[in-house]
């Protein structure tokens, strides 16, 4: 980084320090960083893992690093990963295909595709053919969200991989360590938890995209570094004097797989809008609140899952108004409208849009909706738009 004192600049303050270590980690595409703690860790393994949710705990307590994959962000340029998709779905596979192809993924062990859509389950299939000498698996997560049927489900499920990954790594399976990994990620939650609250109240104070970046950083980094640096940003943004302003107050929903660029994050703030609860890089946040250190870890795990998984596009919801936790959630973070951001054919997320207007309409909540890819590179529009919606309820909201 370069010392702006030398230039007769005023010195990076400590919140910039941290960011700009957050962002450093956002553009690594080359996965240099995992590259540095495998030649630390004496050549220890890494398991790339796509969103939303990946049980951690079980690939740090086989004594590996968790990496979160979350596509190329608009950095690399697809060629390759086209010549494997069909033209109408979203970008992220093609990204994470490209990556791999082109070898910034050569260092990782293995990989794990969550049950997010139909895309992300053929992406798995494609994984084993192109990469027959990896670890490659498919979680499969529960259907049933009874903790007697998709709870003895998923548990199994999650037996079976952590026996795999500690064959992978050649640990034996102990109990003990994945109940000392839960706690180390009981911790990470808690932080996190305290700077979603920091930016509830005060969103002046930490902005979005920097928010967004410490939340991203988790994807690369150790476990242990990653609630540290989330530590060091919440203390260096309450010592920082940054301005209010009278923007609204929005929830930004639909973008729990596929990422918005970040210049799309900045665009919102610079419209006028507070982002002050979003479900971006989601998997962070998974699950909501602690899961039990004592008994047995991967039923806490499991039980985990079933009784506290935040509510998204992707995940079963057998009863009940599927709008009710986004109108709660507004409600909860005292946020004045939604903004509606979805990758564009992500069936998930576009298939259930209609439903969580509807349930914001009966709300008399005021919402704007667009779509995007990753690799989107004009936001004019979307600032107009963002900034038209953010006057208007200024002006005539109810909220």
């Amino acid at each position: 980084m370069t010392n702006e004192a030398e230039s007769g600049g005023a010195a990076p303050s400590a919140v910039d320090e941290v960011v700009a270590r957050a962002e450093a980690l956002y553009h690594d595409v080359e996965l240099s960083s995992v590259q540095r703690w495998r030649d630390a860790h004496g050549g220890a393994k890494a398991v790339g893992y796509m969103p939303i949710y990946v049980p951690r705990e079980l690939i740090h307590a086989a004594g590996m690093l968790p990496v979160g994959l979350m596509g190329g962000r608009g950095q690399v340029e697809i060629i390759r990963g086209d010549a494997w998709f069909q033209s109408y779905i979203c970008q992220i596979p093609r990204s994470t295909i490209e990556l791999a192809l082109t070898g910034r993924y050569a260092l990782l062990d293995g990989f794990l595709f969550p049950s997010i859509c139909d895309v992300i389950r053929n992406l798995s299939g494609m994984w084993k053919v192109l990469f027959p000498e990896k670890y490659v698996r498919y979680l499969d997560v529960p259907q049933n969200y009874d903790p007697d049927v998709g709870g003895r489900f998923f548990g199994s499920e999650l037996r079976s991989l952590y026996a795999d990954l500690c064959a992978l790594s050649g640990e034996a399976p102990s109990d003990e360590r994945l109940r000392a990994s839960i706690a180390l990620y009981n911790d990470n939650r808690r932080s996190i938890g305290r700077l979603m609250e920091l930016r509830a109240t005060e969103p002046w104070s930490v902005p979005a995209w920097e928010v967004y970046l410490a939340l991203y950083a988790g994807n690369l980094l150790p476990v242990e570094e990653h609630t540290a640096l989330v530590d060091a940003y919440i203390a260096a943004a309450r010592a920082a004097s940054r301005p209010r302003r009278d923007n609204a107050r929005v929830v930004l929903s639909g973008a729990f797989c596929e990422q918005p660029p970040l210049e799309l994050i900045r665009t919102l703030e610079l419209a006028g809008c507070y982002v002050v609860a979003d479900d971006m890089a989601l998997g962070r946040r998974w699950p909501e609140g602690d899961i039990e250190v004592t008994g047995d870890p991967i039923a806490a795990i499991a039980e985990a899952f079933i009784t506290r998984s935040p509510a998204t596009a992707a995940r079963y919801e057998p009863h009940g108004d599927r709008g009710a936790p986004l109108v709660q959630l507004v409600r909860k973070s005292h946020a004045e409208g939604v903004v509606l951001a979805a990758p564009s054919f992500c069936d998930p997320a576009l298939l259930e849009q209609p439903i969580l207007q509807d349930s914001l309409d009966k709300e008399r909540l005021p919402w704007t909706a667009f779509k995007y890819s990753e690799n989107l590179g004009q936001f004019q529009v979307i600032r107009e738009q963002a900034g038209t919606f953010a006057d208007s309820i200024k002006l005539w909201s109810e909220a």
